[in-house]
């Protein structure tokens, strides 16, 4: 099963993701909000599974050019790997910090950024776009000669690293400071804050920042998040709004050269008859965090069908080689209507109640379509009827509870 290490470490994330939540009820550190994290997972699971597709564009194309062009062939062992991650690190620095300088790039990075709070599941708060924009900063590992395989490793070990400094639980590291990417350096990162933004690009290494002098050290604690927020809990619109905003201005560009500059100049910038540069601005004390609530009575349903998506998602993942392009297609489209779903439930939108009805009632037509072959299946189906007809029922009895608030008027 030829799996990317990213995917395989899935385990180990939720893992550590436990632990973080274990360590904050012992000190009574409160870091995460329920509504934000299974936002930040939704981002994740939607940036995997488009990811089967983009592959194509990134592995395919870095397979493409290793067997045409390579200066070497370099022989797949744990130095190539070692030596990869490095050279994996230096051009993830220059993808990185080009996604936060160039407009365009940036609505494929910001998603990473959108979330007010800091903890390991922000981690996995990731674009389902960021690929067609960084994967041209690692062709140069593909000509000197690693092969994919070597690659692939490389850089999943180097996401694998970047997991774990998403986090307030862990101050600073002393001398493990100088070199490598820290939670400290990392939080820096993700401030909002003027004197913090776009500072630390790195991935493992925090020496590229010190080199091409990005670096900036944690003074007060920073603000999280984007200069715009998203105030959205799905996870589509999340990785949209900002390319939505950015056609906006294009459409009202007067000039080509304006038209090319508001693609490929700065995050913010506009020529002077639409508003000018849009200045990053100090956070003010009465600024609170977008924190819309599902009702009470439904967090147990949110928790209990979130774990079903999540094992349908992983199980796509880890066997998602034995479908079709269509069937793959059908799954994706299916888990996104669950993503959606739960960002319209703790929204309150006006049509999460026909919605979720909707896909609780496609849930088992799936499972016997794509399931059938399978030994226990006849247990499971009978189980996903049950379980259907249950949540169908619960959904029925709480719907003034799914609709009671409309937030925005959407």
């Amino acid at each position: 099963m030829d799996l990317s290490p990213v995917v395989l470490a899935i385990p180990i994330y939720f893992l550590l993701i436990g632990i973080e939540l274990i360590v904050e009820q012992i000190t009574k550190k409160r870091t995460y909000r329920l509504n934000d994290a299974l936002t930040n997972i939704n981002c994740g699971i939607t940036s995997q599974i488009t990811g089967v597709f983009l592959k194509v564009l990134s592995i395919g194309v870095y397979e493409l050019v290793y067997s045409h062009l390579a200066v070497f062939s370099i022989p797949y062992s744990w130095w190539s790997v070692a030596i990869c991650f490095i050279l994996y690190d230096l051009a993830y620095y220059w993808a990185h910090r080009m996604s936060h300088e160039i407009n365009l790039f940036w609505g494929g990075h910001s998603v990473h950024h959108q979330s007010e709070d800091y903890n390991l599941s922000v981690a996995l708060r990731q674009s389902s776009t960021q690929t067609i924009w960084s994967f041209p900063f690692y062709i140069p590992i593909a000509i000197m000669g690693f092969d994919t395989w070597t690659f692939i490793w490389a850089s999943g070990l180097n996401l694998i690293y970047q997991f774990w400094i998403h986090t307030e639980s862990i101050g600073k590291m002393g001398i493990f400071e100088k070199v490598l990417n820290t939670p400290s350096h990392h939080r820096v990162h993700h401030g909002r804050d003027p004197k913090y933004i776009d500072k630390n690009h790195a991935g493992a290494l925090i020496i590229w920042d010190k080199m091409f002098g990005t670096f900036q050290e944690e003074e007060e604690k920073p603000h999280y998040g984007v200069t715009t927020p998203l105030n959205s809990m799905n996870a589509v619109w999340a990785n949209l709004v900002h390319y939505d905003f950015v056609l906006d201005n294009f459409k009202k560009a007067r000039s080509g050269s304006d038209k090319i500059k508001i693609l490929f100049k700065k995050p913010g910038w506009r020529p002077e008859y639409l508003g000018g540069y849009i200045q990053p601005k100090d956070i003010q004390p009465e600024y609170q965090k977008y924190d819309p609530n599902a009702h009470k009575n439904l967090n147990l349903y949110i928790v209990i069908h979130y774990i079903a998506i999540l094992i349908l998602t992983s199980l796509f993942l880890f066997n998602q080689a034995a479908f079709t392009m269509f069937d793959k297609a059908i799954i994706v489209l299916a888990i996104i209507h669950g993503v959606v779903n739960f960002g319209g439930i703790f929204e309150k939108r006006r049509w999460i109640f026909i919605s979720e009805l909707a896909r609780l009632a496609l849930f088992p037509v799936l499972i016997y379509y794509y399931l059938s072959n399978y030994q226990y299946f006849n247990t499971l189906f009978v189980t996903v009827i049950i379980f259907t007809i249950f949540s169908i029922f619960y959904i029925l009895k709480n719907r003034v509870s799914l609709t009671q608030t409309i937030l925005y008027g959407k």
